[in-house]
């Protein structure tokens, strides 16, 4: 029985149902086509997997303020992803959730970067300011897609993004500026995730037929470039010289990371499928 003395100590209070689908950017909008649907999930895979890669960090980093703030990151890109994937599944009329859970590996799109192992502090920064980097360059161009759900999602991330890099930044920065080890240990991540930077940039069949919906990975180069080279000069450091990987991730081909990340990400949906709560 409830304490009527409640009400009126604190308003009344009721519990509506919540529908999930009601809080995605865009909701409603008419359903992708299969080559948009497609890009839809190489960029929400994207997040998906950063996401999941940064919620590791939560009760493990370095500091209590670091734990909140990636948290919040791998949250943003969470709700990215989920618009990304609903617009994607709009297509065949499988749900975000389908999408996430019920894939296997040479199913999912995302970059190989993304599913590289978070290694230490300075490792998950290298790639965090990789990423965000490119992030902040793609949604900026994304804004502007004949698709109006991609353009819709662009619009919100774009803002996010933008802090997401800005958070990056601050730690090269105070990485390469701090004491000899964590100068090394940055210089080392960096040289490690750079093979992994030119898949974010290459072009395809897809990006071809998609003239006006997505955005040619290419054109973002230079942007990129530009922030990295005045970030490094900052910090006294040089872009490694490094091979570029083969990759092949936004192909459904993928290394043994991804499978690890799945298999914790996905157990509880396989293992229970249809459940509510």
């Amino acid at each position: 029985m409830i304490d009527d003395s409640l009400d009126a100590a604190h308003g009344a209070v009721s519990v509506a149902e919540l529908h999930l689908s009601d809080e995605l950017t865009a909701a409603g909008a008419p359903p992708a086509s299969a080559d948009a649907a497609e890009y839809a999930l190489r960029l929400g895979d994207d997040a998906l997997i950063l996401a999941q890669q940064l919620g590791a960090w939560i009760s493990r980093a370095p500091e209590l303020e670091e734990d909140v703030a990636l948290a919040n990151i791998a949250l943003d890109l969470l709700g990215h992803a989920r618009s990304l994937l609903h617009h994607a599944g709009s297509f065949d009329g499988r749900s975000e959730d389908d999408l996430a859970y019920f894939r296997d590996e040479h199913e999912f799109r995302c970059a190989w970067i993304v599913e590289q192992p978070n290694g230490d502090f300075a490792q998950t920064i290298a790639r965090q300011f990789v990423v965000a980097t490119y992030m902040v360059e793609l949604y900026e161009a994304l804004r502007r897609s004949d698709d109006a759900t991609l353009a819709a999602v662009a619009g919100k991330a774009r803002k996010e993004v933008d802090y997401h890099r800005d958070h990056a930044v601050q730690w090269v920065l105070r990485l390469a500026g701090g004491t000899d080890e964590s100068r090394r240990r940055l210089i080392r991540a960096l040289d490690d995730v750079w093979p992994y930077v030119d898949e974010l940039f290459r072009d395809d069949d897809l990006i071809d037929r998609l003239e006006g919906t997505a955005v040619r990975p290419s054109s973002l180069r230079d942007g990129f470039d530009a922030v990295v080279s005045t970030v490094f000069t900052e910090a006294s450091l040089t872009a490694p010289e490094v091979a570029a990987s083969a990759a092949g991730g936004r192909h459904g081909s993928h290394a043994a990371p991804l499978g690890r990340i799945l298999a914790e990400m996905q157990v509880l949906a396989r293992r229970y499928p249809g459940a509510t709560w």
